[in-house]
């Protein structure tokens, strides 16, 4: 088997060593990804302009790809042009942040994985939750950093693309969003449906007496005629959803999805 994994925060992010040592005893891995990070890019495809494709090596020492363009351009040129054929699967992440609800459609994981199923690739979407309550920690210095514990989800990962090995992918599903929570145990995994919103989203601007919005500045740009968006995770989920069983549950989500969106119901209106 041929695996292609990429990601949306870029070649060098520690998530996608994880994909790869997750998966590298089951097939043949190819790492293409994006020279830096691309998060909430979507399903952005550089069309007609220059991409420059490097070789590169990830933490472990062993070879990978970086490209000056998006996820999806990542995966097509993987897909395309870096592997000898196109791959059995395609793997984007693992995401060092969560993916769920309806809301994916602004994840450039998710929105990898969509591009893989358009050039005719099974996918998997693996994101990381890391729950404030047990992902930050403090060092000896008193300094915050976030541990990014990926053992649980590198396992439910293997277990998962062993799965598919074995049985291929269900009647009707393009790909699976996986979400898995960061310093939990559980592997009960919950088959779940999206959730209608993942974040509460709001626009700020100079007026109000906040931090977030001395985010430094581009070039040439006024703080006087800028406003910002700004988001908070949902907390409240119904049952049976992606961020029910993550964030409540804290249990692994896996979704099944199709990549059609036609509301097929509806014969006459």
């Amino acid at each position: 088997m041929n695996i292609l994994i990429s990601n949306d925060d870029g070649v060098r992010a520690p998530g996608i060593l994880a994909a790869k040592q997750a998966v590298e005893d089951l097939a043949n891995v190819y790492v293409v990804a994006p020279d830096k990070n691309n998060s909430s890019v979507g399903r952005r495809i550089t069309l007609f302009k220059h991409l420059k494709l490097d070789s590169c090596e990830l933490e472990d020492g062993s070879p990978a790809y970086s490209v000056s363009g998006s996820p999806a351009d990542a995966v097509i040129v993987g897909a395309n042009y870096v592997m000898d054929e196109k791959p059995d699967l395609v793997i984007t992440g693992i995401n060092s942040g969560v993916n769920i609800s309806c809301d994916i459609t602004t994840s450039g994981t998710v929105c990898a994985a969509l591009e893989a199923v358009s050039l005719g690739i099974p996918a998997i979407a693996v994101s990381l939750f890391m729950d404030p309550k047990t992902s930050y920690k403090q060092d000896e210095n008193g300094e915050w950093y976030i541990d990014y514990d990926f053992s649980l989800a590198k396992e439910v990962l293997h277990d998962l693309v062993l799965k598919i090995i074995n049985k291929g992918f269900p009647d009707g599903v393009d790909l699976f969003n996986l979400n898995v929570p960061s310093n939990y145990d559980s592997k009960d995994i919950k088959i779940t449906h999206l959730s209608h919103r993942m974040l509460d989203k709001k626009v700020i601007d100079n007026t109000e007496d906040s931090e977030i919005f001395n985010y430094p500045l581009d070039e040439n740009q006024d703080s006087d005629d800028l406003v910002m968006i700004t988001s908070n995770l949902v907390r409240e989920y119904e049952k049976g959803s992606d961020g029910y069983a993550l964030i409540v549950e804290k249990c692994p989500s896996l979704t099944p999805l199709n990549a059609n969106m036609t509301y097929h119901d509806l014969k006459e209106w």
